[in-house]
């Protein structure tokens, strides 16, 4: 029995307890047969969730890109690596074959080097979604330097703020980028960024609108004049199983956003199994994530575990609407993508459109659908069965984070009966635990707790980076020898997992991951603000959005609000990025505050969802006739 891939739901339960019994051993296995080691490990597994550290397959040495590239040269030179579709369906796709990718990684590698770019130092990505992207972050783990890949969407202080606190020495950015219609002058955010970054010596530049931009002398190099002269043979570094490979950035609850760490080996043993099975991903496939690298989906499901099996995986630049809604179904035909792996927000946002734009199309090329970045909805399931995979293809709704590295509780395609809004089951060598306010593990099915995992996985996040006591505080601390997710689930009765959602202050946007503290922040700069508050509310098309109650400065001037409120989303612009800006911005005399000052955001959340039926009891409040002077305000 191969415990690699997975085939049926016998085997499956077969392979999870096996996974459960002696985690070590199944890993051990999976590491041996299926990966390029330079020396085997060790020791399999250390780990103490106090302190909390784990360590997978110490002592092993290896370099991932020898599992992503080299190895596939002998048997699969000439197969694509990479199917690149440009924004505009008029300019061509281009297909860049193992052999190919190889050298242009060995190329970049060494321009890298040139740089001054050694093992261990932080280099960071801010490109948009073209192939020099996935080479940039390949070329960086060949030579063991560290990459944070910053999504190209962030304003220059979010960027500025990720450089600084990695330390990155070195930039890799675009002139531009083509989004839909637009043309976007991404080199002017990061020239802005990098005023506010002393660290950067060198920021090299990809050349792709064309459009003008300043190059800053000593600093700004053109990257494409560098490629042309550098070796196309670039010897792998050899990395410790441990060591760091990317730190990637998600939001906070509180404060600046928390680099995760990911180290070499276990974070490569795990996309690629998981990898494997979720999308059942065969020889001659074409398998497709409209996720950006930016973003950890992309890393594990664009990149790594694709190439580590050898796939073709396909690179998308553009946005879904453009040139119109059939956009995405018109690249599945003219590649005949086989695995499709997309947002709930995406799906929602298609299926309130003409079913043309889907119909017209030959889907029947697609095997299996999957999403990620948040639970999907009924409704949107139900259109994304019927019309996209014409109730043929399995859908694998996916649970997992930044955090985890990889994919933990999904259905396994053909394996798994899967049912709309479920996760389903975790995948083998993940150990889940629903946990009561008490810190008691809930036994048995039918029951709704906050979702914890019990026991390392190769892909956990290590470390905060430069923070390891925010790491501890953050995952560790609320459930004992638990590692926290931050979300809530329900398990049913044949014991499948639903996602229910954040149990923090973390509201998901679209799929992203959005902490209400930095937005509030942003808000709070503004000079006419007094306090605000950040809440969720549901979204036909976002799955959640962001209305914001705000209290104003007694100044006793009359000011135009619409004005106030397009400022506001300015700021948030400015700081965040554009996908952080609120729907719903209500001016109010006051926020409602418990006695020792915390704000009720529970109250607040009732208010924006529309559902006040039940409020609680609202008067232990300090201020409770806040409370009915926002209900009469409130926003429809």
């Amino acid at each position: 029995m191969s415990n690699y891939h997975i085939k049926h739901l016998e085997e499956y339960w077969q392979v999870y307890r096996k996974s459960v019994r002696n985690p070590e051993n199944f890993w051990e296995e999976i590491a041996e047969e299926h990966f390029l080691w330079r020396k085997k490990w060790d020791n399999v597994l250390s780990w103490d969730f106090t302190k909390p550290e784990v360590k997978w397959f110490e002592g092993a040495t290896l370099n991932i890109t020898e599992n992503c590239l080299d190895r596939h040269l002998a048997t699969r030179a000439n197969k694509t690596a990479i199917l690149f579709e440009p924004n505009d369906p008029k300019e061509n796709a281009q297909h860049i074959t193992y052999k190919e990718l190889h050298q242009r990684v060995a190329t970049m590698a060494n321009v890298l080097r040139e740089q001054g770019a050694t093992k261990g130092d932080r280099v960071c990505i801010y490109l948009p979604m073209i192939p020099e992207l996935a080479i940039a972050v390949l070329a960086c783990a060949r030579i063991g330097a560290v990459h944070s890949v910053v999504f190209a969407g962030f304003s220059a202080t979010a960027l500025a703020t990720r450089i600084n606190d990695c330390d990155c020495k070195i930039v890799i950015c675009s002139d531009g980028s083509f989004r839909g219609s637009k043309t976007i002058n991404l080199k002017e955010i990061v020239d802005e960024a990098l005023e506010s970054c002393p660290g950067v010596k060198t920021n090299l530049v990809v050349k792709r609108t064309g459009g003008e931009v300043t190059m800053k002398e000593g600093r700004d190099t053109w990257l494409q004049p560098l490629l042309d002269n550098a070796d196309t043979i670039c010897k792998a570094t050899i990395m410790d199983a441990e060591d760091p490979l990317f730190i990637l950035y998600t939001s906070g609850s509180t404060g600046k956003p928390k680099g995760m760490v990911h180290t070499t080996g276990g974070y490569m043993v795990y996309t690629a199994y998981s990898f494997k099975n979720v999308f059942q991903y065969r020889e001659d496939d074409v398998y497709w994530c409209t996720a950006d690298i930016g973003w950890i989906t992309g890393h594990s499901y664009i990149v790594y575990g694709p190439l580590c099996n050898g796939a073709t995986t396909v690179m998308f630049e553009g946005v879904p609407s453009y040139p119109d809604f059939s956009r995405f179904w018109q690249i599945v035909e003219k590649h005949k993508v086989t695995q499709f792996y997309t947002a709930p927000t995406a799906i929602r946002a298609l299926a309130k459109e003409n079913l043309d734009f889907v119909e017209k199309h030959d889907l029947s090329s697609i095997k299996v659908l999957g999403t990620v970045g948040e639970p999907i909805n009924e409704e949107a399931w139900h259109w994304y069965n019927d019309h996209v995979g014409k109730k043929n293809s399995p859908i694998v709704d996916t649970w997992w984070q930044t955090e985890t590295g990889g994919i933990m509780i999904s259905p396994i395609p053909y394996s798994t009966p899967t049912i709309p809004t479920f996760a389903t089951l975790p995948l083998p060598g993940i150990q889940p635990a629903l946990m009561d306010e008490n810190g008691e593990e809930m036994k048995g099915n039918q029951v709704e707790g906050r979702l914890c995992i019990k026991f390392p996985w190769p892909s956990i996040a290590r470390t905060i980076y430069g923070n390891h006591d925010r790491y501890r505080d953050t995952y560790f601390s609320a459930f004992k020898n638990m590692y926290f997710t931050g979300d809530g689930a329900r398990r049913d009765a044949v014991g499948y997992y639903r996602i229910t959602g954040r149990v923090d202050d973390v509201i998901i946007v679209s799929g992203h991951n959005l902490g209400t503290a930095p937005i509030e922040d942003a808000i709070n700069e503004h000079p006419a603000v007094a306090e605000s508050a950040i809440v969720g509310f549901p979204h036909d098309i976002k799955g959640n959005a962001l209305y914001g109650y705000i209290t104003l400065k007694e100044t006793g001037e009359d000011r135009n609000q619409d004005n106030l409120r397009k400022e506001i989303n300015q700021l948030i612009t400015d700081r965040i990025g554009p996908i952080a800006k609120l729907d719903k911005i209500q001016f109010t005399e006051g926020l409602p505050k418990t006695r020792s000052g915390k704000i009720m955001r529970r109250i607040l959340r009732k208010i924006a969802s529309k559902d006040t039926g039940n409020l609680g009891d609202t008067s232990t409040l300090l201020n409770p006739e806040v409370v009915q002077n926002i209900l009469d305000n409130a926003l429809g």
